[in-house]
């Protein structure tokens, strides 16, 4: 085994694991290239570098200790009941676990680090990177087992904030900032339902007679005032889409805008009111510009953008589901139960309840 004595240690800090500077202490350590280094080569440097450790940061103590002096009451290890293993030349933890058989020394008798020094913060890293970066708990009574960091805890969450992966695997997205309202939801001098959502729900089965049949239901949302519009469709196709528009323009006035998502019956209607209103005389054209329902898609695949609405849907399900659960039921029964959940929903109030 070679000598480990009068030769200058690798700079910790120029290294980035534990592992490759032991591997550069060896190297440093032997004068001839082709001398292959053996396993307690390798202990002997780990506990060469130990020993750097705790004579750069108790340097007071080992000298005490290796006297056979007590270590002063002001000194940070007081309470650890520092013992000096003659073996290793190091400072170890007292404990009153001597005569445990079932432990062994190392477990018992930890070796006392700074957290602070170069070399124990890379055998920190050393430690969460093998145990593939858990929490600060798991790698402290990983590291338990053979060392004693001063204010280990500490150490170990200072250094798992500024690992990367740490932060990678335990981070959390940044929520971003809302940004500002659109114009549709700031119609406040325009009258109800000036700017409306539409989103279709269902289907649910109805008796017809001696078969069951589909229906769909169809909501139209005011984007201002929050005011709802139930409707029931007999398909889901753009001719039942513009007759419950019919309904709806009767019973709540025309809309300026329609707002929807990419639905292919509302797509539908709009193909068919823009082919009806370029068909019309030009002298009619001129009369019904003013009032022309202006068409606003959102993009595919987007339903975050018609949320207004799609949160209406889940009380119309929640109210449909409570009242009707999975019964078969004629026509007339949905239809009222509908209308009764648009009251209920257009009559809650309007603030923080």
């Amino acid at each position: 085994m070679m000598s480990w004595k009068d030769h200058a240690r690798p700079d910790a800090s120029q290294y980035t694991s534990f592992s490759e500077l032991i591997e550069a202490t060896v190297q440093t350590l032997s004068s001839d290239p082709t001398y292959t280094p053996s396993a307690s080569d390798y202990k002997e440097a780990e506990l060469s570098l130990l020993r750097q450790v705790q004579q750069d940061c108790f340097s007071n103590e080992v000298t005490d200790l290796t006297s056979g002096k007590p270590v002063p009451n002001s000194s940070r290890l007081i309470t650890l009941s520092p013992e000096l293993d003659r073996t290793m030349q190091l400072i170890r933890v007292g404990e009153r676990l001597r005569r445990s058989a079932g432990l062994d020394d190392e477990s018992l008798h930890p070796i006392v680090l700074d957290p602070h020094h170069s070399i124990t913060k890379l055998i920190i890293k050393d430690y969460d990177g093998k145990l593939c970066h858990p929490g600060p708990e798991r790698v402290f009574a990983e590291i338990r087992r053979k060392y004693w960091l001063i204010r280990g805890r500490a150490a170990i969450r200072q250094h798992q904030r500024q690992c990367l992966d740490c932060r990678k695997w335990r981070g959390t997205p940044e929520i971003p900032k809302m940004a500002d309202l659109p114009p549709a939801r700031l119609r406040l001098h325009k009258p109800a339902f000036y700017s409306t959502g539409v989103d279709c729900f269902g289907p649910y089965m109805v008796e017809i007679g001696s078969r069951n049949e589909k229906r769909w239901g169809i909501v139209f949302r005011c984007m201002t005032t929050r005011a709802v519009h139930i409707d029931l469709l007999s398909s889901i196709d753009t001719d039942s889409f513009l007759v419950a528009l019919r309904r709806f323009v009767a019973r709540r006035g025309k809309p300026f805008e329609l707002l929807s998502d990419q639905g292919t019956n509302f797509k539908g209607g709009e193909r068919e009111l823009r082919e009806t209103f370029k068909a019309l005389k030009p002298e009619l054209q001129s009369q019904l510009a003013s009032q022309q329902i202006q068409f606003v898609f959102n993009p595919p695949s987007a339903p975050h953008f018609a949320g207004c609405w799609e949160r209406e849907v889940r009380s119309l399900k929640q109210g449909l589901h409570a009242t009707l659960g999975s019964q078969s039921v004629t026509e007339e029964v949905p239809r009222t139960v509908l209308i009764e959940i648009e009251g209920i929903l257009n009559s809650k109030p309007l603030g923080y309840t």
